[in-house]
Parts: structure tokens; sequence; C-alpha cells
């Protein structure tokens, strides 16, 4: 009764086992989950980058950043001279947060008058809204008890000495719509360009039109470029498609520069397309290259900064993440669309995004060969 059974179950391992970028995903696939979720995701956002605008230039103004720093949510990166430089430091992505001291800080405190301190924070991603307002007021309350502690007299009143006044920039809502849908252009694109892409040498090689490809005087290059081509309008569409929807139905700002978006974009768009395309030279059928192309959107939602916060991260999570197009974009797409940056803002971001490209189509052309695999 069980006989039959059991012949197509031997016969389906002995295809399995033949089928060894299947296996490997079977066991390499839980592992990369397990490292991912257990090793690089942390909500708890530390070493914010952090820039200070001083306006009290004293002693006391100046251990009020250093104290911040060492409670190790904080990484003082800079001084800045007004709140445009504060802006500029946001948009181009180096500061996350800005502490304003006033200009009566030491005085105030020396009189034993409360002070109040200004926590500006980049509010296009919550979690680190949360996170740096949090410990921010966790260490003015600190501040103040032990102030209390040396200064308080009979009588006196019980105000605190310091008090952390957060101002959220771009999102003052924290709305989480603002923060995902910008996020969701970058993820779909990845999504749907690599699938695409990598599917393409692989069905030319199930359908048995690889030959006429090897036979044509087409260049390597030529060959990569001409299958890259329609799926960049294709990604242009529904990158519109997703802002305009964002706009209409979540009321998602749309703040910067679009014509330098849908520039910067093409570069991203091909660099997830030359991805795909690397990904049809290794695989023999098209359920290997829709695999292949699973198994690495899994990495780019978890690190790119999309779901969890890139400061969150530990080093080497991060070292992965930058060489990841999507962590840049991202980067550009939430700077341009929410804070109003410029191209010339990210500029760093475009750079590295045309190196990966440049390696990837190097990588791509190198791997396509004129000859049957």
């Amino acid at each position: 009764m069980l006989t039959r059974p059991l012949a197509i179950a031997h016969k389906e391992l002995r295809q399995l086992r033949r089928d060894r970028l299947t296996l490997a995903m079977t066991v390499v696939l839980p592992l990369a989950q397990l490292l991912l979720f257990g090793y690089a995701i942390n909500t708890d956002v530390r070493h914010i980058p952090t820039v200070v605008f001083d306006q009290d230039q004293s002693a006391a103004s100046r251990d009020v950043p250093r104290t911040l720093a060492a409670t190790g949510f904080y990484d003082i990166v800079g001084y800045v001279r007004g709140y445009s430089e504060i802006a500029r430091s946001f948009r181009m992505g180096t500061a996350r947060v800005a502490l304003v001291i006033p200009a009566d800080y030491a005085r105030s405190i020396g009189r034993g008058e409360s002070s109040v301190v200004q926590l500006v924070v980049d509010g296009s991603d919550p979690l680190v809204v949360a996170s740096a307002t949090n410990t921010a007021a966790g260490f003015a309350a600190s501040r103040s008890a032990d102030w209390r502690a040396v200064h308080w007299r009979p009588g006196a009143g019980m105000a605190p000495a310091l008090t952390i006044e957060p101002s959220v920039w771009y999102n003052p809502n924290l709305r989480t719509a603002v923060y995902v849908v910008p996020g969701l252009v970058g993820v779909i694109l990845t999504m749907t360009m690599v699938m695409l892409t990598s599917m393409a040498m692989a069905r030319e090689r199930e359908r048995g039109t690889l030959e006429q490809l090897i036979v044509s005087p087409v260049r390597r290059f030529e060959l990569v470029t001409g299958k890259i081509a329609p799926y960049v309008v294709i990604g242009y569409i529904q990158m519109s498609i997703i802002f305009l929807a964002g706009n209409l139905i979540f009321q998602v700002p749309l703040r910067g520069d679009f014509w330098a978006l849908y520039g910067i974009a093409f570069v991203f768009i091909a660099a997830n397309l030359a991805i795909g395309l690397v990904f049809s030279t290794l695989a023999k059928t098209q359920q290997q290259a829709m695999q292949m192309s699973f198994f690495f959107l899994l990495p780019n939602i978890l690190l790119s900064g999309f779901m969890f916060p890139f400061e969150a991260m530990p080093r080497p999570a991060q070292w992965l993440a930058e060489a990841l197009p999507l962590t840049h974009f991202l980067r550009v797409v939430r700077g341009i669309s929410l804070k109003g940056s410029s191209a010339h803002d990210v500029v760093g971001e475009l750079w590295w995004m045309c190196g990966i490209l440049a390696a990837l189509l190097l990588l791509a052309s190198l791997r396509v060969q004129k000859r049957l695999g």
C-alpha cells in the first residue's frame, strides 16, 4: 500500500539532491534569518549622530553634551552655529539629533533657576525620536535630582534644574505612513526589479532562445544593457504610482526636488536590475532565479534601515548594509521627499550607488557568456 508513495518520495528526494541551489537555500535561509533577527536587529537605538548648538559657551554648557555622549545613546559629531546649520546636517544625513543650549544656561543653573535645553530631532524615523527623547528626559531628571541633592534648602521650590524640550522636525505628529511610504518605493523597486530581471536569462535558457543570442553579433555589454533597459521604464512607473498614491491617500509630504530624485532613482533601478541579471546567469531555471531573489530581499528589508534604525545595528551589520543599494536609496528618498534635501545634500549616497552599479555591471558582463551554460 505504501510502496508507491514511498517510491514517489524517494524520487523527489533524489531530484532535490540534484538541485543543489534549492538544497542550499533550505539550509542557508533559516540560518541567515536567525543571524539577522538575533544579531543585527535591535530597536534600542544607540550612537545617534548629534550636533550641538551651544549659545552659552561655558564650562557648564560644555558638560551637557559630554555627559549625554557618555550614556552611549548619542555620538557628538560636530558643533553648529544656528538652526540653518542644524537643518543642513539633517538634510545631509550627518546628524539625527541637535542639542540647543540657551545663552543663559550657566547663569540660570548657578542661581538655582530652571533652564530649558532644546532637543531637535529628525522625525523621519519615529524609533529614533522615541529613543532620543526618552533618553534625554531620563538624563534631565537625573541631573535635576543630583542638583537638588546638593543645592536644595528648606523652603526652596522643587522645580527641576534642567528641562529637556523636544522639537520634532519633518514629522511632528510621528505618523508611521510618513516614514514607511517613501521607504516602500525602494523596497518595491528592489523586489520587482531584481525578480523580473533574474528570470530574464533563465527564461531564455528554458525556452531555448538563448542560442539565438549566442550566435548574434551582440556584445556582452550590449546584451546586458538591452536586458535592463525595458525594466527601467517599469521601475519609473511603479515609483510614480507609489508617490502619487502615498500623497493622495496618506498625505505623505513631497517637499524636495523630485527631478533630482527621479534622476538618482535611475542609478538605483539599474543597480537592482544588474543584481537580477547576475542572479539569472547563476540560475538554470526561473524557479532558482526566484529563490535567489527572495533570499536577496530579506537582508535588504532588515539591514537597509527600512524597518529598523540603521544606528541600532552593530558595526559589522552596518558595513554589510552599506553594500546594499537600498540602504543608500532610502536615505536619498526620505531626505528629498521628507526633508527637502537637494541633490547636493545626498551626493555622497549617489556616489555609493554609482560605485555599486559599476561593480554589478562589470560582474554581470563577465557572467553573461556567449555560449550555453
